[in-house]
């Protein structure tokens, strides 16, 4: 068993190991429908949430620690995704930079997404223990288009934060604008 895989038995809930394991299958399928690397999928799947047991303070003090922004203290919903992608860097060995971004922008996607970072953002978001309003659509579009299904989960994502009177991260804007466009250009 790989060590992130041993992180995971150890460190996660019950719950969250099962949606690793969805994300991870699902980032495989989405892998091999798109023309993208299903094992670098695969294991961008393993490690993306592997802090998101974690309690705000360890994260805090690893914000702190890894001097980033400050926007992501007191947020776990944020930190963990950039958290991780250190990390992976720090004690797993990992370099490459397509698997540090897809781990770094899972929650809140980015301008100028690679192939794989848009394939574990969509896959964190469809697998198949997620079951909230809008769902089965965003399912189905992915089915045709990973820009068209990013987009979808993307403004689901806005209006959700928006909502509830949330931080809504810029990136996840800047994203969604971005994928509006890239639609409107090709007649989406």
């Amino acid at each position: 068993m790989d060590s992130i895989e041993v992180y995971i038995e150890k460190n996660l809930s019950e719950k969250r190991r099962k949606h690793v394991y969805g994300v991870v299958e699902t980032a495989g399928k989405l892998a091999e429908r798109y023309g993208c690397d299903r094992k670098k999928a695969e294991k961008a799947a393993l490690f993306h949430d592997m802090l998101r047991n974690a309690q705000a303070e360890v994260l805090n003090m690893y914000v702190r620690q890894l001097g980033l922004d400050r926007s992501f203290l007191d947020n776990a919903n944020l930190a963990h995704g950039p958290v991780a992608a250190e990390v992976m860097k720090r004690d797993y060995g990992i370099s490459d930079p397509d698997l540090l971004n897809a781990v770094r922008y899972h929650t809140t996607g980015r301008a100028g997404m690679s192939l794989l970072e848009k394939i574990v953002y969509l896959a964190d978001a469809i697998e198949p223990g997620r079951a909230y309003p809008g769902v089965d659509e965003i399912r189905k579009i992915a089915e045709q288009s990973l820009d068209q299904a990013c987009l979808r989960s993307m403004e689901h994502s806005i209006a959700y934060i928006r909502e509830r009177g949330l931080f809504l991260h810029p990136d996840t804007v800047n994203a969604c604008n971005e994928l509006r466009k890239k639609g409107e250009k090709h007649g989406l």
